[in-house]
């Protein structure tokens, strides 16, 4: 049986600020944004080419705002990826070069981390 991860939370204060950074800064896809009722609104955005989505928004989760760390995103180049971030104004690392990948971090307004890895040449 397969187990595969397909939404993550990520806890925000202002869900109208953090569904902006993911979308016109991070590239994120819009999927749904629905207010559920007055306790309850459910934003689900996804990375460009990803089977794992985000959730954020109001009554999604007890997590502090800013507690979700070290989320990781694959991705074919990651100095074309911070290039990108960069470019929409999101502060994003130097690219850090290790043996297992080359890495890119970045953090939304609330604090929430995310690491970009391209993985190394296999050999």
């Amino acid at each position: 049986m397969d187990w595969k991860i397909e939404l993550v939370a990520i806890p925000v204060t202002d869900v109208d600020r953090a569904k902006s950074f993911y979308v016109d800064q991070c590239g994120f896809n819009a999927d749904h944004d629905h207010q559920v009722t007055p306790e309850l609104r459910f934003v689900q955005l996804t990375p460009p080419g990803s089977a794992c989505s985000i959730v954020l928004g109001t009554g999604i989760t007890e997590m502090a705002p800013g507690s979700q760390k070290g989320v990781q995103v694959v991705v074919a180049d990651a100095a074309k990826a911070r290039e990108e971030l960069i470019s929409k104004g999101v502060d994003a690392s130097p690219v850090d070069v290790q043996q297992w990948g080359s890495f890119v971090y970045f953090a939304d307004p609330d604090g929430n981390t995310w690491s970009l890895q391209q993985l190394p040449p296999r050999s």
